[in-house]
């Protein structure tokens, strides 16, 4: 019996069709081939001329506030100044608060605030402690370079270009600080862990190199000792429900988060790596208490009627700061040129950050968005409706 060949098999058109088919997928192959080695070499060149991104110090906004924050569409206007991620946000507001929709209107605070927050009571330790637990957070983005402390009612003066450039223009923390002379606060039983010559005073509203926010945070020296030694003293108003001590002289009302990281520098012999001043304006008031010894303790509050741009330009102006403990003048400076002294102020009411901002007196108003500007005429518009009702 004989076999057929493979051309009785297969007809002539069919071996073409076929050979066909072969010869097209090839040339798609190839053609894929081609097309992937032309997108690689593109992306290859694009890749050597295009710098890899490199993300750029940040500054860490640290807010100290009793809950909300009451300026928060102050501060949205100003961290839309920033195109380029250069900043961090943290809040410690009492336990279990949380900034949601519900608690703030800028969507740059929700979430922010950190979860192991504690309650802080006024002329203890217990305030330095919540500044330690807000590094603590910050600490852990190492592309977090500077550290501001700010209040619930701080607002800034300038845009955020300004202010970054000025805070990180300086390779120094900066810490008001000056020698404690005259008030009292010093408790001898600090001696020896803390002398009475690294005895230091300021504002707490300090701006901190990471090296010095590390500093505070690994403390176990000098923290303990204002736990135990700086107490807040007893106030004639609350001597009905706590009487007074029978050594009541002996009592120190120490005001830690006014001393403690003025003196923990000046213990680790870190003085010579600060600016001796704040970047954050507080006016005292030296006249709302009959008690000679309690006048000057409590900042000055501008309300409504004090928020023209002529009070922000008069902070704006300020260019030295005099430390009469010390008979010394600083003169404020930035990239080696004089400078004004003040990014930011306190303490602001709502209603007047928000007349300042609609009048543009803050110099961040431009850098709102459309959305914002909005929000801040709904919050001014319910102002006025609750004031004339």
């Amino acid at each position: 019996m004989k076999r057929r060949s493979n051309s009785q098999k297969f007809p002539l058109h069919h071996r073409w069709k076929r050979k066909l088919i072969i010869l097209l997928l090839v040339g798609l192959c190839l053609g894929t081939v081609a097309l992937m080695e032309t997108q690689y070499s593109r992306i290859k060149k694009l890749a050597i001329s295009s710098p890899p991104f490199v993300q750029k110090p940040k500054i860490a906004f640290l807010f100290i506030a009793r809950n909300r924050l009451p300026l928060d569409i102050v501060w949205d206007a100003f961290f839309q100044g920033d195109k380029e991620n250069k900043f961090s946000i943290y809040v410690h507001s009492r336990p279990g608060f949380l900034l949601n929709k519900a608690t703030t209107r800028s969507a740059y605070f929700l979430g922010r605030q950190v979860n192991n927050s504690i309650q802080v009571e006024w002329g203890e330790a217990s305030m330095i402690q919540a500044e330690r637990v807000l590094l603590q957070n910050a600490l852990e983005d190492l592309h977090n370079e500077r550290f501001v402390f700010l209040s619930d009612s701080c607002i800034p003066l300038y845009n955020f270009s300004y202010t970054y450039d000025y805070i990180m223009s300086t390779s120094t923390s900066f810490v008001d600080s000056f020698a404690d002379t005259k008030e009292g606060r010093y408790n001898p039983k600090m001696h020896p862990v803390i002398p009475v010559e690294n005895w230091r005073k300021g504002s707490q509203w300090v701006v901190l190199t990471r090296k010095h926010a590390e500093v505070v945070v690994k403390d176990d020296v000098v923290f303990p000792v204002f736990q135990w030694h700086c107490k807040r003293k007893s106030l004639p108003e609350f001597w009905r429900d706590h009487p007074l001590p029978a050594e009541g002289w002996k009592e120190h009302n120490c005001i830690p988060d006014e001393h403690y990281v003025q003196t923990l520098l000046a213990q680790e012999g870190l003085e010579g790596e600060i600016t001796r001043r704040s970047v954050t304006h507080t006016a005292w008031d030296l006249s709302s208490s009959r008690d000679r010894e309690r006048r000057g303790w409590h900042p000055v509050t501008y309300k409504l009627a004090d928020a023209t741009p002529t009070l922000i330009q008069s902070i704006k102006d300020i260019d030295n700061i005099y430390y009469e403990t010390e008979y010394r003048r600083e003169w404020c400076t930035s990239k080696g040129k004089p400078a004004p002294c003040f990014l930011f102020a306190r303490k602001f009411t709502r209603p007047a950050a928000l007349r300042l901002l609609n009048m543009t007196a803050l110099g961040v108003q431009g850098e709102a968005s459309s959305n914002s500007k909005k929000k801040i005429s709904s919050i001014s518009f319910e102002f006025n409706s609750k004031k004339k009702k």
